[in-house]
C-alpha cells in the first residue's frame, strides 16, 4: 500500500501539470486543422502519421482516417504524410485564429513498390491495430479471434529498452521474464514459458539464440494462447514474435548514443535508403556497440551487432529480401549473477558475487541469414516463402556452488564447469494468402508448409572446484585459480547432442458473413515431430490439431470473440533412465471482447481463458544429474485459468498510456506424486499489474518535453525452479520507473531512471538445501541522445 500511495501522489502531481498545460493552451488565440486521409484502395488510412512543420507536432489518423491538430498559432504550415508503399504527400495549410482549416488527402501507390513492404510503424503512438505480415494473417487485430498485443517501436524507445532482457514484458498483461543466463530471454505467460519467434519463425532452443538487441527490432508481437495460423508447434500459452527492421524505400537515418550507471556506454546507427537510382534496390543497416558493467563487481555484458538488409523489387508484384544478423556478446562467467544462501532469500547484499576478477569471459557468437521471397499474383492473392539459417557458438564456463559445508551456513564451495555450445538451426516456410467470395460469404485463405531442424551440441562435462571454501558473509577475492578445460577435441566429440525438428502443413479459412460482421475461422494442422538426444535416441510423433474461432462485430469499434485451439510440441531431453518424454499436448478455450475508444485513439482487450497442458516437465528432485542439477520428469497435467485486461493508446491529447492486469491461476492437476496436486505452477504469478504513462507537451514554451512514469507489480509469486506450495514462495514485487524526454526538431534527449524507490528486488527459488536468487540493481539511470536525418 505504501508504494501505491507514493505512486498516487506522483500521479496527482502529473495531473496538475497536465491540467495547467491544457489551461495555458486554451488561453492562447489559436486555430485548428482537421482532415481525412484515404489509401489507394479508397479505405480510411487508419494509423497513418501526419507531421506538421515548422513545429515538432504530429497526429495519428483514427479508424476513419480522420485527424486533428488543435491549438496552432495563426500562420502557414506544411503537412507531411507518409505511408509505406505509397507516395509521400505534402500540403501547405493556412491557420486562422479561432477557425478550423479542413483538408483531405488521397494516397497513391508507388510504381515499383509492393503494397506491403515492411511493418506499418506508428511512430507516434503506443497502440496499433495492425500486425506484421510475418504473422501471416490479413485481418486487423480488433477482428481476430485471438488476444494479440503489440509493443511498438515508439514504446520501446520511450522506455529505453535495449534488449529483450529489459522491461518489454511490462507492456503485456501477465507476461514476466523468468530465470536467464544473460544471453536469452525466458518469458512466462499464462503459466508457462513461451516460444521465441523471429520474423514468424520459431527460433527457440534449449539455450539460445542470443536475445535480440533492440537496435534491430521494429516491434514485438505477443500472441496469447495456441496459434494455429503459425503452425501448432508452440507452447499452448503462446509466443512472442520479434519483427526486425526492413528497408522502407525512404532515405533516412538515426544515430543514438547512451551512457548510464555502472559504466554503461552504447552507440547505435540505423541507415535506411536506396542503392539504385531506379529505386529497385533498397537497403537497411543497423549497427550497435555496447560496454555494460553491473551493480556486482567483476560483472559485465559487452555486445555488438551488425544487421544489413537488402531488398530487391523485381517488379511491382515481386520482391526478394536478404537479411544477415551478427550478434556478439562477452559476459563474465555464466551464473555470476546469482546469489546463494541456506538462510533464505535476500540474505546477502544485492551487489554480492561469487565471481572473480580474472575469470576468462564467456563469448557468444550468433549469426543468421534470412531470405524472403514475396509475390503478389493480384490484389487478392499473395505467395511468401522464407528460409533461415542460424549458427550459434558459445565458448565459456558456468559458476554454480557444489554445496555448503556440513553444519555451516557460511562456507560454500564454488564449482566451475565448462559450457561450450555449437548450434545449427535451419527453418523454411512457404504459405499462400488469398481472398475469394462465394455468394454473400467472404473467405480469407491461409495455407502452407513449415519445416524446422535444430541440431545442438553442449559440453558441460568438465568441472572443478574454484578455490577453497568461500565464506559468503566475509568473502575474500583474488586467491582462487580458475580450472583449465580440455578443448583439444571438437565439441561434437566431447559434447552431448540435442536435436529436434518438425514438418507441418496447415490450412485455414476465415469466413465472413453479414458484410463482415461475423467471422468464423476453421483450420487444421498436421505436424510430425522428430527429437532426441544421446541418451534416448530418435523418436517420432504425429498429430492433427484443429482450430475454431469466431469473432462478432457489435459495431465498428467493438468485437466479441471465442477460440478453441490446440497445440503439439516436443518435450526435449530424457529422464534419469534415459527415456524420452511424450510430446506436450495443450488445449485452450478462450472468450474475449475488444473495443476501440474515441474512434481508435485507444483500445482495450478483456479475455478469459483455460489452458490444459499434458506431459509437462518439472525437476525430478529424487534423481540428481551427475553433470549438475536434476533430471526432469513428466508431471502429468497442468491447468491454467485466467483473466487478462490490456489498455493501450492515447487517452487524451498528449497522454499515452499502457495499463494491463492479469489474474493467473496455474495449478498442477495430475501428478505421479499426489502431494503436488493443487500446488501453484513454478514460475507463475497470481496477480500482475503494470501501468505506464507518458505525457508530451505539444505547444507553448515546453513543447517537445515528455514525462514518463510507470510501475510493475506482482503478487503471489511462485519460485522459478520448483514449488511445493510451502512458505518458500517469493514476496510481492513493486518497481517504479520514470523518464524525462525532450524532442526538438531532429534531436531527441531521454533520461530514464529505473527502480526509483531503490527497492531490493529479486526472483529465485529453493534449490537442494539452499536458496538461489537474482537481485536487480538499485536506483540507476541512463541518458540517451539521438539524431534523426
Amino acid at each position: 500500500m505504501k508504494h501505491l500511495q507514493q505512486f498516487s501522489f506522483i500521479l496527482l502531481l502529473c495531473s496538475i501539470l497536465v491540467a495547467h498545460s491544457i489551461t495555458s493552451q486554451a488561453q492562447q488565440a489559436t486555430g485548428n486543422i482537421s482532415g481525412t486521409i484515404t489509401t489507394a484502395d479508397n479505405h480510411p488510412a487508419e494509423g497513418v502519421t501526419i507531421s506538421i512543420q515548422p513545429t515538432d507536432r504530429s497526429a495519428v489518423a483514427d479508424n476513419n482516417g480522420h485527424f486533428e491538430l488543435n491549438g496552432l498559432n495563426a500562420g502557414t504550415y506544411t503537412l507531411f504524410i507518409t505511408l509505406i508503399g505509397h507516395q509521400d504527400v505534402s500540403q501547405t495549410v493556412t491557420v486562422t485564429a479561432g477557425q478550423t482549416s479542413n483538408v483531405s488527402f488521397s494516397l497513391t501507390l508507388k510504381d515499383r513498390e509492393l503494397n506491403e513492404v515492411v511493418v506499418l510503424g506508428n511512430k507516434s503512438m503506443f497502440k496499433t491495430n495492425r500486425i506484421s505480415s510475418s504473422l501471416r494473417l490479413q485481418t486487423p487485430i480488433q477482428q481476430l479471434p485471438q488476444n494479440i498485443q503489440v509493443v511498438t517501436s515508439k514504446l520501446i524507445y520511450n522506455q529505453q529498452i535495449f534488449d529483450m532482457l529489459e522491461g518489454v514484458t511490462r507492456n503485456v498483461s501477465g507476461a514476466t521474464r523468468r530465470e536467464h543466463w544473460d544471453n536469452y530471454a525466458n518469458i512466462t505467460m499464462r503459466g508457462s514459458s513461451v516460444a521465441a519467434f523471429r520474423n514468424g519463425m520459431n527460433v527457440s532452443t534449449t539455450w539460445g539464440p542470443l536475445t535480440e538487441d533492440m537496435s534491430m527490432v521494429e516491434r514485438i508481437e505477443f500472441v496469447k494462447g495456441p496459434a494455429g495460423f503459425m503452425l501448432s508447434n508452440g507452447d499452448p500459452a503462446g509466443f512472442y514474435n520479434v519483427v526486425t527492421k526492413k528497408p522502407s524505400g525512404r532515405s533516412k537515418g538515426e544515430v543514438s548514443m547512451s551512457l548510464g550507471s555502472f559504466d554503461f556506454y552504447r552507440t547505435s546507427a540505423d541507415l535506411d535508403g536506396k542503392l539504385s537510382k531506379d529505386g529497385k534496390l533498397l537497403y537497411r543497416l543497423n549497427i550497435m556497440g555496447q560496454l555494460k558493467g553491473a551493480h556486482r563487481d567483476y560483472d559485465f555484458n559487452n555486445r555488438y551487432s551488425i544487421v544489413p538488409v537488402l531488398k530487391y523489387l523485381i517488379d511491382e508484384k515481386t520482391s526478394v529480401t536478404l537479411e544477415y544478423t551478427h550478434q556478439f556478446a562477452e559476459v563474465n562467467v555464466i551464473g555470476s549473477n546469482y546469489l546463494f544462501s541456506k538462510k533464505g532469500y535476500a540474505d546477502l547484499p544485492r551487489d554480492f558475487t561469487t565471481a572473480e576478477a580474472r575469470l576468462a569471459p564467456t563469448k557468444m557468437n550468433d549469426k543468421s541469414v534470412l531470405a524472403i521471397f514475396e509475390h503478389k499474383f493480384n490484389d487478392r492473392w499473395k505467395f511468401t516463402a522464407q528460409a533461415a539459417y542460424f549458427n550459434y557458438q558459445q565458448r565459456g564456463a558456468s559458476l554454480w556452488p557444489w554445496g555448503f559445508q556440513a553444519g555451516n551456513d557460511s562456507l560454500m564451495q564454488r564449482g566451475m564447469s565448462i559450457w561450450d555450445i555449437e548450434g545449427i538451426s535451419k527453418m523454411g516456410q512457404a504459405y499462400l494468402n488469398g481472398e475469394v467470395q462465394t455468394g454473400s460469404v467472404g473467405h480469407k485463405i491461409l495455407a502452407g508448409i513449415d519445416l524446422s531442424n535444430k541440431d545442438y551440441y553442449h559440453d558441460w562435462n568438465q568441472g572443478a572446484a574454484l578455490g577453497t571454501v568461500f565464506n559468503i558473509y566475509a568473502p575474500v577475492y583474488g586467491t582462487a585459480t580458475a580450472p583449465v578445460f580440455d578443448r583439444s577435441k571438437n565439441i561434437r566429440e566431447r559434447g552431448v547432442r540435442y536435436y529436434n525438428g518438425y514438418k507441418g502443413m496447415y490450412v485455414q479459412d476465415e469466413l465472413s458473413f453479414f458484410n463482415n460482421m461475423v467471422r468464423l475461422t476453421l483450420a487444421g494442422r498436421f505436424t510430425s515431430l522428430t527429437t532426441g538426444n544421446a541418451y534416448s535416441g530418435d523418436y517420432n510423433s504425429t498429430r492433427f490439431t484443429p482450430r475454431v474461432g469466431v469473432s462478432i462485430s457489435l459495431d465498428k469499434n467493438t468485437a466479441l470473440y471465442a477460440l478453441n485451439d490446440q497445440s503439439f510440441m516436443e518435450n526435449f531431453g530424457a529422464d534419469w533412465q534415459g527415456k524420452s518424454f511424450d510430446p506436450i499436448v495443450g488445449n485452450n478455450m478462450e472468450l474475449g471482447i475488444k473495443k476501440d475508444w474515441l474512434n481508435g485513439k485507444w483500445n482495450s482487450t478483456v479475455a478469459v481463458y483455460q489452458i490444459t497442458r499434458k506431459n509437462v516437465l518439472t525437476a525430478d528432485l529424487e534423481h540428481p544429474n551427475p553433470a549438475g542439477g536434476y533430471f526432469n520428469r513428466q508431471t502429468g497435467e497442468q491447468t491454467t485459468k485466467g483473466l487478462e485486461v490490456d489498455i493501450k493508446g492515447q487517452l487524451f491529447r498528449g497522454l499515452d498510456v499502457v495499463v494491463n492486469y492479469a489474474f493467473t491461476e496455474a495449478k498442477v492437476t495430475e501428478d505421479s506424486k499426489p502431494e503436488n496436486i493443487g500446488t501453484q505452477v513454478a514460475g507463475s504469478s497470481r496477480h500482475i499489474q503494470n501501468t505506464w504513462l507518458n505525457y508530451r507537451v505539444e505547444t507553448g514554451a515546453l513543447a517537445g518535453v515528455g514525462i514518463s512514469l510507470g510501475y510493475q507489480y506482482q503478487a503471489k509469486r511462485s519460485p522459478w525452479f520448483v514449488f511445493d506450495g510451502s512458505n518458500n514462495s517469493l514476496p510481492d514485487y513493486f518497481r517504479l520507473d520514470a523518464g524525462l524526454s525532450y524532442q526538438k526538431g531532429k534531436m531527441g534527449f531521454n533520461l530514464f531512471v529505473n527502480n526509483l524507490l531503490d527497492e531490493y528486488l529479486y526472483s529465485g527459488g529453493p534449490y537442494a538445501d539452499y536458496f538461489y536468487w537474482q537481485a536487480e540493481a538499485g536506483i540507476n539511470a541512463r541518458f540517451s541522445v539521438n539524431y534523426r536525418f
